[in-house]
């Protein structure tokens, strides 16, 4: 699984410098902590490289709050979406800041 996670993300910086945005839905289903910190670890190695990119936007979607911690959210953005349920089980978005 972690291969198949890392082979993604070398294809998409090999074929897509330019690329705006990288999408990643739940990325850590199925993978065990030493695997999550490898992948925490080539994650951040990508947001270090496109730091400078202007169009750059990374959205992670996971209930795993320890990985968004490994990729040190404080340190890459201003602010997060977090998405809960209210009293009434309505779906609502909080603009985070950090």
């Amino acid at each position: 699984m972690l291969a198949s996670l890392l082979i993604r993300l070398a294809l998409a910086e090999t074929f897509c410098l330019q690329c705006g945005v990288l999408a990643l839905d739940e990325p850590t289903t199925n993978l065990d902590e030493a695997n999550i910190k490898s992948f925490a670890k080539a994650l951040n190695a990508i947001i270090e490289k496109r730091r400078e990119q202007q169009n750059f936007q990374l959205i992670l979607i996971t209930h795993d709050d320890q990985f968004v911690e490994k990729i040190g959210k404080r340190s890459h953005a201003d602010y997060y979406y977090r998405v809960y349920k209210d009293i009434h089980q309505h779906s609502k978005i909080r603009k985070q800041h950090l």
